[in-house]
This record gives C-alpha cells, structure tokens and sequence, in this order.
C-alpha cells in the first residue's frame, strides 16, 4: 500500500509544475472584460484543465474579489466549449478510416467518443485504462490464466469511479471507458499522439502501465479542454515481480506456521508436503536465501524463481488497483477543482487505503495537496483555508498528525492573509482573527473548533469559542435590523395574485382574483382608486419606471388579454389582444418601452404607441411573439433590455432577445415548475423560484448555478431582488417570506403573519418596505429596520 503512496507523490511532483505553467498561460491569454468591475483573474487546471469559478463572495474586498474571479472564469470557460465545439465538429468530418489504422489503439472510434456527450452542465472527465500484459513462466506452465489481470484492474477501479466520481454524480461526473484499449495494437506515445489529434476537445485521462523485464512502467496522458498539447511521461517504475514473490514468501512463511503446528501434533512430514503444494518449493527456496543471506552473500544478485498462483496475482493487482484509483482520484480531484470549483474528493478517502504509513508516506499526501493548493494561490486565494482545512481534517484520521497541524497553520495563515490582518509576534493566530470574522465564516469556525477538540488543543478551543460568540453578536445586530409588520391593508373579496410599488414610493397596485384592481396611498393604506370593467380574474400587473403606465394581465379566459392604464388618471389606454390562453405575466423593461405578456407564447408590445381608428378600442403595437411549447409562469427583462428570461412549466428557463424574437439559450436545473423570475439590478445574474421549493441563482452570461437556496416548505411564488442589489426577498406558498443575503446565500429573516399563500413580493425604491399580497386576501406592509 506505501507503493500507491509514494506513487501519489510523484504523480504530484511531476504534475505541479506542468499545472502551474498552464495556468501562468491562460491567465496571460485571457482578455480583460470592462463590465465587470476589476480585471481579476482565475484559477486554471491542475496540470492541464480549463477554468471556472462558481462561489458567490462573502462581503467587502474579498468578496468582491471572488465574485470578480467567478465572471471571468465564465466568460472565459464559456469560450473555451465554444471553441472545443467547434474542433469537435471539425474532427468528426474528417476522414476517420485513415485515422484509425497505424496508431488508434481504442475499439471505439472517435465518433463514438465525441457523441457520447451526457446531458449534465458539467463536462466529464474520460479516464482510459491501457492495462499492462504480464507473464510469469512457471506460472504460465502450470496452465493456469492470469489474463484477467486487466478485468481485475479494471473492476476495482470502476467500483472506486462509480461510488465517488460516477458519470451521473452531478458534482463530479467522470467516465471511465474500460475495455475501450485494444492492448494488441499498443503503440505507446504514438497511440497518445493519435488520440490527442482527434479527441483534443475531451478532457481525458489516459492510465497506462507496460511491462518492462522485472518492472512495470506506469504512464500518465492527460490533456483538458483548449489545451494546445498533451501531458505525457513515466510517473513511476514498480518492482511488479517483487511484489508478486513477496506475496509468495508470505505465503510460504504462513504454511511454515502451519507445517510446524502440524509436525507438533506427529503428522508425518510428507504427507504434510503434500499437501503443502507451491508452498513447499516457495520455503525451500526462501530458506535457502535466508541462509545465504546469513553468509553475507548478496542474494538480490541471484535470479530467484518463486512458484506464483493466483492469490500472488491478486496481490500485485490490488497494488496495482491502489495505484491507479489514487492516480485517477487525484487528476480527477484536481480537474473538477479547477473545472467545476468543487472540493478534493480523495483526501476524505485516504484513511481507507493508507494504513500504517511511515512519516514519509504521510508528508508525501500532505504535501501534494499542499502543492496541489499552491497553484491556486495567485489568483484564487480564497480557496486555501476551506481547502488546507479539509485535508487537515482528514489526516487527523491518521496515526501522527503533525502533517495535520501543518495544514491548519497554512488554512489559518492564508485566512489572516486574505482579511489583510496581521499577526502581533507571539499571539495566537486564532486570536487575531477577532478583528475581521464575519457571519458567513461560521462554518469554517465551527471545522476549527471540532479539529482542536480532537486533538485536545483546549487552548485554541478557547478562541474558536470566542470567535463564535463573536458572530453570534453579529447575527444578533444583524436580527435587530430586520423587518416587521407596520400595516395590513385589506378591501380585496379573493386571493390576491400580484402587487407593485410606483416609482414614486408612495403608490402601491394590487391585482385580485375578484375582478379588481386597487390602487393605494401606501404610507396611508387607503384606496385612491378601483379598477373594473370586464377584465377578468387579474394574474399580474406592472408599472413603468416614469409612474404613467399600469399594465395588467387577465388569465380568465375568454378574457385572455392585457390591457394599460393610465396610472394617475385612471383612463384605459390599450387593449393588447392576440393571446388565446391565459395571460398568467406581465412586464415592462426597464427603459419603459416594451412590455412583454406571457401565456403559453410570449408576446412583446411598444408600451408608448397605439392604433386608434375611429370606433375601435386603441391597441398597442405589438413587437414579436416568442413561442414556448408550455405555459409561462414568469419572465423578467435585463436592464439594458437585451434578455428576456422567462420561466415555465416545463421546468425550464428560456432566455430570448425580445427585440427580435431569436431565443439564446436555455437553463435547466429545477426540477419543479419555474414560477418567479427576477434579474439583478446590475443585470449579472438571474434569481428564479420553483415549485420544487428552491430559489437559484444563475450567472447570466454563462447560464451557470452559483447558489441553490433551500428554506421553503412549499413553491416558491415571487422573488425580487433591493435596489441596490443586497438583498434577495421571495415570496412562498408556505405563507412566509424569506429575507435572502444576495452576496451570500444566507437566510437572514423570515417573515411570518399570512394565513395562505403569499403569491407576490415587491420593494420599495427606497428599500424600505416589503409588500406582500396572499391568498388570504390580505396585502402587508413590512418596514425594514436597517
């Protein structure tokens, strides 16, 4: 087992510095973006990937400097496929036949390998298992097969991919392609070469071992997307035949014990040898050895022949499994890192494997994380203490935790680092960090503790207590800036389905299933106007940014329309007929020159012109009609008016420009149906809420999930993010609103007092009240404290 170790540690050695360099490269190849607020750069594969970042920042520099990281991350990951598409497309038109004669080594073509592509957001990793061939004459001669050395390896290494790294894991999905390498047609570099030429566009992890005299070469190939060449090179030589003899010696020794206890109780020593078997011969020669040994002739000179069997076969393969799953875990650890901002997976794991490891096995795992954790420093520091922290954690399960404690110091150290704090000489670190924890550094306060508690350190437990008692005084402060009830307005006979607040700050709109909609002074609670006349059941209303125009949804069909509304006076403006479903949305952009009505398609309307002939009711202009296959629940305009998001029961997004109808792209990951959809005032980032309960936040540009928030019992109905974009609020069917950290993820309040569902959420300019309108026919008022 200390073989797969040290084998570990020099996979490591020989890839840092190759992962470093790919790096250092595509920061220096990766374009400024002026949108985003700094030119910050990110991390790249270990030794060979690509690039993304996911974690949405904690507050303040460092935050930022994390989310600034994470968009060019998928700006540039975003380009990368795009670019890999394209090779991809270019390889399958070539000529394959040719390809494949003199050097393809696999019994898949390369079509089969491109196309073979899952449906998860993430791109796997395809790890391939060039087995070696072995024989052993004596064994061979006894006319037993140890040709299923390769079905050996090849299971074990399944078994550890599809428990930790499955292709259907949607964390870290890895493939692992067994049986595809036709070892007959083994060409070694060249076949890496060939591979390389058509598959350039797959990341891919080749694990190879060839059999040399008394050794077995174990290889790596590796290369990721984009990448412009591959990693190819001897990692390590294993004495395979001294694995499989030692395996025989303790074979030999064991029936020794036995041959003796036997001979102990009058047994006749030949009929013990008899059935001793390959044992017998084994002991023979390992005494012989012994006693030459003894002599001081130098034995390792003596070609010595032990009988093997297949219990020696197995032997060399579970090495030969330890091996090759650390090599796979390790690459396929650092990838998904890089690639997907996912944590290691095998430190967790390595209690498993390594059992009675000598100090130098044990600094050998700690310090390839460690190297593996450098290479993200320069431009994703904010990974190393939950990172160094993690491994500490696990080599605590280990019998010397001195590499732990190294790890701790480096996870401290780097926190220190990050909040620009400095150590006072000879102060406990821990009391340093005093001066700049935060809320959101609970969790990884909590991971201090519970690693001081285990190794009996009670005097660092007495700061980590501190620590937390100190964000628990930041969680009370933040408690008493919250909301609370200031006033409940009622006059409404049914559910209310949709509330908005004027620009102005003082006029609120509601919309109800009883035909009606009211307007009201919202500091007063009294009802300035009520609007009727044949309108239907009220899904959704809107006001424009200037306060001149309220815009209203039916969905009670056959009054399957929209109409505006001059919102001072009163005075019906349009009637916008064309949707033969219910209108279940609407929404105005943010310019105030196109609203956007939903039912099962999406029509787009010039709010501001209209075509008035005589004796007609005045109808608005419309734009383009975006079609969906569903209803559409919700749909919400970026602030520069290029997007239009909408969500239906399909369980899908869809992005679109509204202008000209083409649609751009499509977001799936609910599992429920899209019922809220809300763009970032910054129009970077999308928030939509679900009947499966949960909210998500997506990243516009690159449509990938930064946050998934739980804390709903029931569908999620409205969501809507402050002004000054801090803030998140989402309304649920459970009957509360949730006050949400945008920054953060976390829940900061949730706010109780509605007896049914509570179907629309809306802020006020001033981001001092929240307005909610329910089911129990109630609208409140809630008055923010901070």
């Amino acid at each position: 087992m200390d073989i797969g170790v040290r084998l570990l540690f020099q996979i490591v050695l020989e890839l840092t510095p190759v992962i470093a360099a790919l790096i250092q490269k595509r920061n220096e190849e990766r374009p400024t973006l002026a949108k985003y607020l700094a030119s910050q750069e990110i991390k790249e594969f270990l030794q060979s990937v690509s690039s993304a970042s996911h974690s949405i920042s904690h507050s303040g520099k460092l935050e930022q400097e994390k989310i600034q990281q994470q968009q060019l991350a998928f700006d540039f990951q975003k380009t990368q496929l795009k670019i890999a598409t394209q090779q991809q497309e270019t390889a399958l038109k070539l000529p394959e036949v040719q390809k494949i004669f003199e050097n393809w080594p696999l019994r898949l073509l390369p079509s089969q390998i491109l196309e073979s592509h899952t449906k998860t957001q993430r791109t796997p990793l395809k790890i391939f298992l060039a087995p070696p061939k072995i024989k052993f004459d004596k064994f061979d001669n006894r006319g037993e097969d140890i040709s299923d050395i390769e079905f050996m390896l090849a299971e074990g290494l399944r078994e550890f991919i599809n428990q930790h790294y499955s292709l259907h894991n949607p964390i870290r999905p890895t493939e692992f392609l067994a049986g595809a390498w036709d070892s007959k047609r083994f060409h070694s570099e060249s076949s890496i070469k060939a591979l390389f030429g058509m598959l350039k566009t797959e990341p891919i992890l080749i694990l190879e071992s060839e059999c040399d005299e008394n050794y077995l070469n174990f290889r790596i190939g590796y290369w990721g997307i984009g990448q412009d060449n591959y990693f190819y090179k001897t990692i390590s030589r294993l004495p395979y035949k001294e694995i499989v003899y030692e395996s025989a010696r303790s074979r030999a020794l064991e029936w020794k014990t036995i041959r003796d206890e036997l001979i102990a109780l009058g047994e006749n020593l030949e009929e013990i040898n008899n059935l001793g078997g390959d044992n017998v011969i084994n002991l023979a020669i390992l005494e012989k050895a012994e006693k030459w040994k003894a002599k001081g002739i130098d034995i390792s000179k003596l070609s010595l022949q032990y009988e093997v069997n297949r219990q020696d076969i197995e032997k060399l393969c579970q090495v030969l499994i330890t091996c090759h799953i650390l090599c796979a875990g390790w690459v396929a650890d650092a990838y998904h890192l890089i690639h997907n901002d996912v944590p290691p997976r095998l430190p967790e794991l390595l209690p498993s494997f390594m059992t009675n490891l000598d100090t130098k096995s044990l600094q050998a795992i700690a310090t390839g994380y460690k190297q593996l954790y450098q290479t993200l420093e320069v431009k994703q520091h904010h990974w190393i203490p939950n990172l160094a922290l993690e491994l500490a954690r696990t080599l605590l399960h280990l019998s010397n935790d001195i590499w732990a404690k190294e790890q701790v110091d480096y996870s401290v150290n780097t926190w220190l680092q990050l909040r620009q704090v400095s150590q006072q000489q000879g102060s406990h670190p821990l009391q340093a960090m005093q001066s700049a924890v935060k809320i959101e550094d609970e969790e990884y306060i909590e991971k201090l503790k519970e690693y001081f508690t285990a190794v009996g350190d009670s005097h660092s437990m007495t700061y980590a207590e501190e620590l937390l008692n100190a964000i628990a005084n930041h969680k009370d402060q933040r408690q008493q800036e919250s909301a609370y009830l200031s006033h409940t307005f009622t006059g409404h006979s049914d559910k209310i389905t949709s509330v908005a607040i004027c620009a102005d700050g003082n006029t609120l709109v509601s919309g109800c299933a009883d035909k009606t909609i009211k307007i009201w002074n919202l500091s007063t609670g009294k009802v300035i106007r009520t609007l009727t006349g044949n309108i239907g059941e009220i899904s959704s209303v809107a006001i424009s940014p200037d306060g001149n125009f309220l815009v209203v949804g039916s969905c009670e069909h056959p009054r399957n329309n929209v109409k505006v509304w001059h919102l001072a006076t009163g005075k019906l403006l349009h009637t916008l007929l064309g949707h033969q479903k219910p209108v279940n949305c609407v929404v105005i952009s943010p310019d105030g020159q196109i609203l956007a009505s939903a039912s099962n398609k999406i029509k787009i309307w010039n709010l501001h012109t209209g075509d008035t002939p005589a004796g007609s009711p005045p109808r608005g202009e419309r734009i383009s009609t975006l079609w969906h296959s569903s209803a559409v629940y919700a749909a919400a305009i970026s602030p520069d008016g290029t997007i239009l998001a909408s969500g239906s029961n399909d369980h899908k997004i869809r992005l679109w420009n509204p202008i000209t109808g083409e649609p751009l792209r499509t977001l799936s990951g609910h599992s429920g149906e899209v019922k809220a959809i809300a763009i970032s005032p910054n129009g970077e980032f999308l928030i939509s809420g679900s009947a499966d309960k949960t909210i998500k936040i997506w990243h516009l540009d690159t449509s990938h999930v930064v946050y998934t928030l739980s804390g709903h019992s029931d569908e999620v109905k409205s969501v809507v993010v402050s002004p000054d974009g801090q803030t998140l609020f989402s309304a649920s069917a459970d009957k509360t609103i949730k006050i949400w950290s945008f920054e953060t993820g976390e829940l900061l309040q949730t706010l109780t007092g509605h007896s049914a569902a509570v179907n629309s959420v809306a802020i006020s300019p001033d981001d001092r009240f929240i307005v909610s309108g329910s089911s129990d026919k109630t609208i409140k008022i809630w008055q923010r404290t901070d």
